[in-house]
């Protein structure tokens, strides 16, 4: 029977411990790469293309299929479909570990995020399904702050495992961490479906994966090829009707849609999405390249690059209760109106990292100030999509805010070093590396202040009050 579990059982703890793990092990996923382009760039040949496609293969099957994930544990099972996708998930690790050329990588990261679409809506469907209702809100935070600690450790424990044996530890770390997280799951965790499970939205998910395909191949190849290139014209065109193709679909489905039209009926709802895709496309963008830039011209180890990133983290994860409390007495527009420009202010002193950086002097000023940014405006902007739309559309609204996320990151990962003017091996000399990594922290400090002007003009507190830990978003 579903809906019994206490986090004071044995089970309780065994299914918290399932969810967790896999979980983990995709939000790791989306952070220790980073550390890694440099070392399986040099190892396998890789044109930076090469290694925006590394990232980007990911992140885009997961941004596509995530909502269509989560309807198949409502109809099938979500335990049966979150052990599948686990399992897929590890299998495409040890894919991405094996990889003989950058082709082969892309390919198995593909993969790797459709795995992460399975089983990252089911962690979470697992806990609001599992546990007695009186003890959801404890499990789910547990989740959340578990979850959060994976990926704050990523860069920190990718640039270990890089310096101290190579860049395919961190595919293989997967594949204990899978074998716990199976035995736990079909172990402890009872079978859950939903009563009235709704029609799968595949046309959606495809057409989603092919526009976001479409552009993002066009973004990238384009600064490779040229954009009179007959390959990147038809990306262009694919990317373009496949979106258009998305948006008709999506209204003739109406309520049962992937993206339910009538959500962005909500002005609020709508503006804060465009300000997810605006702060995450800042925040992809500076893990892409300042990890890079360390390694490459600075002289830092994997290891030291990886946890360059570490303070900013560490400071969501321990401010961001205060922030969201904040946001409850105030309303979410400070901070989400002062939050990006300080965290703009923290990529500005970023940008001044020269050759003979120092972490202490040079590195962590500006990653502490961009953390303080972002611990202002993560929790609120959490809070005020919840509030934006009735409460039976909030799984929805959370999936469709932390697509736009994703989303985001895909897209400026693309964008920017065509933006920058960074191409082929350019990435590998330090002059060529230095101008790209400055114009890139001048873009991404641009898109945090725009978003900052959209918390001003368009965000007012949310008509209802979302009772905290009601519902929380995977952490993106």
């Amino acid at each position: 029977m579903s809906g019994t579990l206490r986090l004071g059982t044995g089970p309780g703890r065994g299914a918290l411990l399932a969810a967790t793990l896999a979980s983990g092990m995709a939000f790791l996923d989306g952070t220790i790469v980073n550390v890694a382009l440099p070392h399986l760039g040099a190892e396998l040949d890789a044109s930076l293309a090469g290694l925006q496609w590394t990232v980007n293969g990911y992140m885009l099957t997961l941004a596509a299929f995530v909502l269509l994930g989560g309807s198949l544990g409502d109809r099938y099972g979500r335990r049966r479909v979150f052990t599948i996708g686990v399992l897929w998930f590890t299998t495409a690790s040890v894919l991405c570990g094996l990889a003989a050329n950058v082709e082969w990588l892309v390919a198995a990261r593909l993969l790797q995020g459709l795995g992460a679409a399975l089983l990252v809506p089911g962690s979470l469907a697992l806990l609001q399904a599992s546990f007695h209702p009186d003890e959801r809100g404890k499990a789910i935070g547990a989740w959340t702050g578990l979850s959060g600690v994976a990926t704050a450790a990523g860069p920190f424990v990718g640039g270990w495992l890089i310096d101290a044996l190579s860049w395919r530890a961190i595919f293989f770390l997967n594949v204990p961490l899978a074998l716990v997280a199976v035995f736990a799951a079909v172990r402890w965790v009872p079978e859950s479906r939903a009563p009235r499970a709704e029609r799968f939205d595949v046309a959606g998910a495809l057409l989603a994966a092919a526009g976001l395909a479409g552009i993002t191949y066009a973004l990238i190849e384009g600064a490779e090829r040229g954009f009179s290139s007959w390959s990147v014209l038809l990306s262009v065109a694919v990317g373009a009707v496949a979106t258009l193709a998305f948006v008709l679909v999506e209204r003739h489905r109406g309520a049962t849609a992937m993206l339910p039209p009538s959500l962005f009926a909500s002005r609020l709802f709508s503006a804060l999405n465009v300000y997810t895709v605006a702060v995450y496309a800042a925040l992809s963008g500076l893990s892409f390249f300042l990890v890079v830039y360390l390694q490459n011209v600075a002289g830092f180890s994997a290891l030291g690059a990886g946890a360059s990133i570490l303070p900013a983290t560490l400071l969501m994860l321990a401010g961001s209760s205060w922030s969201g409390a904040l946001a409850t007495r105030l309303g979410p527009r400070p901070q989400l109106t002062a939050g990006p420009l300080i965290a703009a202010a923290g990529l500005l002193l970023l940008r001044q990292i020269g050759p003979d950086a120092n972490f202490w002097t040079d590195v962590l000023p500006g990653t502490v100030v961009f953390g303080v940014g972002l611990t202002l405006l993560v929790a609120p902007l959490t809070t005020a999509v919840l509030g934006a739309v009735d409460d039976e559309h909030a799984g929805v609204a959370s999936g469709v805010n932390n697509a736009a996320a994703r989303a985001g990151g895909l897209l400026a990962v693309a964008a920017l070093p065509l933006l920058v003017g960074l191409s082929g091996t350019a990435y590998e000399n330090p002059d060529e590396l230095t101008a790209g990594f400055r114009g890139a922290m001048l873009w991404c400090a641009g898109l945090l202040a725009a978003g900052a002007v959209l918390g001003l003009v368009l965000v007012h507190r949310p008509s209802q009050a979302q009772a905290p830990g009601s519902r929380e978003p995977e952490p993106s």
